[in-house]
C-alpha cells in the first residue's frame, strides 16, 4: 500500500462510520418516564445531597470510580513533536481505547489550549472533582516533571505521567529478569541510558529504586554524555551527570553491562556492541526503529538479551503492558496517589508472571509451542489474559500497605474473579487470531476477487501479513478494483474461464474425473465445472498450488458447500461436516454450532459437533465448557426435539468424560451460572462459566447466531468448516470486510494446525 492509501486508510478509519473512536454509553435503563425521573430530575437530587454530605459518596453514587482523564497539551505527540491540543486529540482518544480494552475503565480525553505550567495545573485541578484519576500525556519535557509532581502534591487521586513512568516500569521489571537470567546484580551493573528525556530520567529513578548505583550510570543527550563539568544543565540531566572523563556513546558503551535506548534510530553499531561485557543487557526502545536493528544486534553477540519497542520481535517493551492495570489497581482502592511502592510492586508483578507458566493461549497468540522464561522472554506479552488479575491485585496491596488507599481491599479471591469479568468487552481474541496467522501465513484463494469488498479483504490480508491471496476472477476487473483501491501488490490473478489457463484447467478437470467417474461425472462435466471458481478454487487446493479457499461473498451457501463437498470430502474420520461461529461477546467468546451445515442432527451427530466444537476451542486457547442447549432442562420433556439432546450429552458423558459438558438446558441457565447452580447443582455445567454452545438444530443455531451479531453487535468470526480433508472456509452472503479478513486469519491457522498435526503423526 502506498503512503497516500495509508493515509487515506488513516483518515477513513477515524472518520467513519462515525468520528472518534469513543462515545459515551449510558449504564442504567432509560426506556420509561419512572427510569428518567429516576435519572434525572426529581430522583437525581437524592444522590446530590448524600454526596454533599460526604464527596466521598461521589464514588457510590457516581462513575467517578472508573473515569480517567487522559490530559495532554499535545507538545511532544508522539513522534510528531508540538502539534497542539487539537491535533492530539486522535492520540488521547488512543489512550481512551487502551484503557478500556485492557482495564475497562472509562478514560476521557481532555485537551488543554497552554504551554504555561501554571496555567495548566490550574485547569487540571479545577476539573479533577470529575475524576478517579489523572492520566497524563505526551507533555514536553521539563515542564512534565513540574506538572506531574505538582499535581501529585496537590490532587487527592492517581496521577501519573504514562510517558515518564510507563516504559521505566516495564523495562525495569525486564531489566530485573535480563539481570537473574546473567547471574548479575543491579547494584554492580554499568548502564548507559542513550536519552535524556522523561521517559529516560524516570527509567533511570526506577532502576536506582531497585538498586542501581550513580557511579555506575552515564546518561547520554543530543550532546554527548552528561558530565558534571558541563555548564547549563537542568536539574534532572544533572541528577544523573557522571563525573567520568568520557564524551561519546562508543566510549561510554565500553565494558557496559546494559544499555538502556530512548534516543533514536541506528546510533549503535556492531563494534559498540561487541565493546560491551560478557552477556550485555540491550534495550533499544526507539520506535518504529530501534538504536540498532534486533537481527543485528543477535546476529553480532549470541550472549545478548535484546529488547524493543517493537511487536515482531522477542521482548517487546510496551506501555500496554502497565498503565491500564496500574490504574485500575489504584482506582479498586481509592488511591490517592500513585506512588513509588505501587510502580515497583508492578515491575514486581510483571516480572514475577513471565516466570510462571504461559498459558495456551498465549503460546497459540504468538505461534509458539511453548512461551518460557529465558533469554527470548523476559517480560509477558501484552496478550496475556493472566495481567488483569496479577497486576492490579499487586498494585492495590501496594497502595494500602503504602497508606494511600481509602477502600481496602477484603477479599482478594473475589477481586480477582472480577478482574477476570473485566476481560470478556473487548476483541482480543481478534488480534489472538491475527497474530497467530501473521507467524505463518499461507496461500489462501479469494474466490470472488473482482468484487470490491473481497478484494478490499484480499488487500488487509496481505499487507497485515496474515495471507497471501491468490485472486479469482475476470482480470480486468481485479485490475480495475486494485488501482481504486491503491493496491499494487503483485499477485497471482486467475480468470477460470480465460484460455491463458486452460492447460491447468484441463489438468485439474481430468483429476476431478479420476476422482468422482464412478459418481456420475463424465470428463465433458468435469471439464465444464472447472469453468466455475468455486470448482477451479478447491481443486487448487487438493492439488496443493493452494493452501486453503475463501469462498460464498456473493452466492448462498448451499450453492457455495456443494462443489466443496464434491471435490474436497470428508476426512476420513468424520461422519458430518459441521460449522462453528465464534461470537465476540461482552462476557468473552461463545463458540456456537453447527451454525451453517446440519439441519436437523441425530443425537449421534449432535455428539460429534460437540467433540469438533471442543477441538476449535482448544486450538484457540480455551478450555470448552459446553451446554447442549434446547427448550428444555434435564428431563423436563419427553419431545424427541429434547430427548435427541439428552441422549447427545450422555453419549459425551460416556465417551469423552474428560469434556466439561451437560445437557439438555435452556439458555438462560446455561449462561447464568449462579442461576445454573442453584437449580441444578448436579450438573457438571454447575458454578461454571459456559463458553460453547452446541444447538439441538441449524435453524436454533443460526437465527440465535445472526440475531447476537445484528443486536448486540457482536462481532461473529465464521462459519469455520470443521470436518473435510482439506482447509475451505465459506462465508455468508454479504460478509463484511472485517468477517473476511477474520476468515483469512482463520484459514491460515487451520493450515497451520492441519500441518502441525501432521508433523506429529
Amino acid at each position: 500500500m502506498s503512503k497516500e492509501s495509508k493515509r487515506r486508510e488513516a483518515l477513513v478509519y477515524h472518520a467513519k462510520p462515525q468520528p472518534g473512536k469513543i462515545k459515551i454509553v449510558p449504564t442504567k435503563p432509560y426506556a420509561t418516564q419512572r427510569d428518567l425521573a429516576l435519572a434525572y430530575s426529581p430522583g437525581v437530587a437524592e444522590p446530590c445531597l448524600e454526596i454533599a454530605k460526604d464527596k466521598d459518596n461521589a464514588y457510590k453514587y457516581t462513575s467517578k470510580g472508573n473515569l480517567v482523564a487522559v490530559i495532554s497539551n499535545g507538545t511532544a505527540v508522539l513522534g510528531l513533536g508540538n502539534i497542539g491540543p487539537e491535533a492530539s486529540k486522535p492520540v488521547m482518544e488512543g489512550k481512551g481505547l487502551l484503557f478500556k480494552i485492557f482495564a475497562d475503565i472509562d478514560g476521557i480525553d481532555i485537551e488543554v489550549d497552554t504551554e504555561d505550567v501554571d496555567k495548566f495545573i490550574e485547569t487540571v485541578k479545577m476539573i479533577a472533582p470529575t475524576f478517579g484519576g489523572i492520566n497524563l500525556e505526551d507533555i514536553k519535557a521539563p515542564e512534565a516533571f513540574e506538572i506531574e509532581r505538582r499535581l501529585k502534591e496537590e490532587l487527592d487521586i492517581p496521577v501519573m505521567h504514562d510517558d515518564q513512568h510507563g516504559t521505566a516500569i516495564i523495562s525495569a521489571a525486564a531489566l530485573l529478569n535480563a539481570l537473574d537470567i546473567t547471574n548479575k546484580k543491579i547494584e554492580d551493573v554499568r548502564i548507559v541510558i542513550s536519552g535524556a528525556g522523561a521517559a529516560a530520567v524516570s527509567c533511570t529513578r526506577l532502576y536506582k529504586a531497585f538498586g542501581a548505583v550513580d557511579k555506575n550510570i552515564v546518561m547520554l543527550d543530543s550532546k554527548g554524555v552528561i558530565r558534571k563539568d558541563r555548564d547549563t544543565l537542568s536539574a534532572e540531566k544533572a541528577e544523573f551527570a557522571t563525573e567520568r572523563n568520557i564524551d561519546t556513546l562508543d566510549e561510554a558503551m565500553q565494558d557496559a553491562d546494559v544499555f538502556i535506548g530512548l534516543s533514536m534510530a541506528n546510533i549503535v553499531s556492531p563494534e559498540m556492541l561487541l565493546s560491551m561485557a560478557k552477556d550485555p543487557i540491550v534495550f533499544a526502545m526507539a520506535n518504529p526503529d530501534p538504536e540498532i536493528d534486533y537481527q543485528l544486534a543477535i546476529d553480532t553477540r549470541d550472549d545478548i538479551i535484546m529488547a524493543t519497542g517493537r511487536s515482531d520481535h522477542s521482548n517487546q517493551v510496551n506501555n500496554v503492558l502497565g498503565f491500564p492495570f496500574i490504574f485500575r489497581g489504584a482506582l479498586d482502592v481509592r488511591a490517592t496517589k500513585i506512588n513509588e511502592a505501587m510502580k515497583m510492586a508492578a515491575v514486581k508483578a510483571l516480572a514475577e508472571l513471565a516466570k510462571e507458566p504461559v498459558p495456551e493461549q498465549v503460546n497459540i497468540a504468538y505461534g509458539e509451542t511453548r512461551l518460557a522464561f529465558g533469554k527470548e522472554y523476559i517480560i509477558p506479552k501484552p496478550f496475556d489474559p493472566r495481567l488483569i488479575a496479577e497486576i492490579p491485585p499487586a498494585v492495590a496491596k501496594a497502595a494500602m500497605d503504602s497508606g494511600v488507599a481509602k477502600s481496602p481491599i477484603e477479599d482478594w479471591g473475589k477481586y480477582k474473579e472480577e478482574l477476570l469479568q473485566r476481560l470478556g468487552s473487548d476483541n482480543k481474541l481478534v488480534r489472538l487470531l491475527h497474530n497467530r496467522a501473521k507467524m505463518d501465513c499461507k496461500k489462501i484463494v479469494f474466490a470472488e476477487a473482482d468484487h470490491l469488498d473481497v478484494l478490499k479483504a484480499a488487500q488487509i490480508a496481505y499487507e497485515e501479513g496474515i495471507a497471501t491471496p491468490i485472486l479469482l476472477g475476470k482480470k480486468e476487473i481485479i485490475e480495475e478494483l486494485k488501482k481504486e483501491l491503491d493496491f499494487d501488490a503483485d499477485l497471482e490473478i486467475i480468470d477460470p474461464k480465460d484460455e491463458e489457463f486452460l492447460e491447468k484447467k484441463d489438468y485439474y478437470a481430468t483429476k476431478y474425473w479420476e476422482a468422482r467417474k464412478r459418481s456420475g461425472v463424465t470428463l465433458y462435466s468435469a471439464k465444464t465445472k472447472m469453468r466455475e471458481r468455486n470448482y477451479f478454487a478447491a481443486m487448487m487446493v487438493v492439488e496443493g498450488d493452494a493452501d486453503s479457499m475463501i469462498s460464498g461473498y456473493s452466492r448462498a451457501y448451499p450453492t457455495v458447500v456443494k462443489p466443496i463437498f464434491e471435490v474436497i470430502g470428508r476426512a476420513s474420520n468424520v461422519e458430518k461436516v459441521a460449522t462453528v461461529n465464534i461470537m465476540n461477546t461482552d462476557r468473552g467468546p461463545l463458540f456456537l454450532a453447527d451454525t451453517s451445515i446440519n439441519i436437523d442432527p441425530s443425537a449421534v451427530e449432535i455428539a460429534e459437533i460437540a467433540k469438533m466444537t471442543a477441538n476449535v476451542a482448544s486450538t484457540f486457547g480455551f478450555d470448552p465448557v459446553m451446554a447442549l442447549v434446547s427448550y428444555a432442562n434435564f428431563g423436563s420433556s419427553t419431545h424427541p426435539n429434547a430427548t435427541k439432546v439428552r441422549e447427545a450429552a450422555k453419549l459425551l458423558h460416556e465417551s469423552r468424560p474428560d469434556l466439561v459438558v451437560d445437557g439438555e438446558v435452556q439458555m438462560d441457565f446455561a449462561l447464568n451460572k449462579e442461576l445454573h447452580e442453584s437449580k441444578f447443582p448436579f450438573s457438571k455445567l454447575a458454578g461454571k462459566k459456559v463458553n460453547t454452545l452446541i444447538f439441538p438444530n441449524l435453524e436454533a443455531a443460526n437465527i440465535t447466531y445472526k440475531m447476537l451479531k445484528e443486536l448486540n453487535n457482536a462481532d461473529s468470526i465464521g462459519p469455520i468448516l470443521l470436518g473435510l480433508k482439506k482447509s475451505v472456509h465459506i462465508l455468508q452472503l454479504g460478509a463484511s470486510v472485517d468477517e473476511m479478513v477474520n476468515m483469512a486469519a482463520i484459514a491460515t491457522i487451520d493450515v497451520q494446525e492441519r500441518e502441525k498435526r501432521k508433523k506429529s503423526k
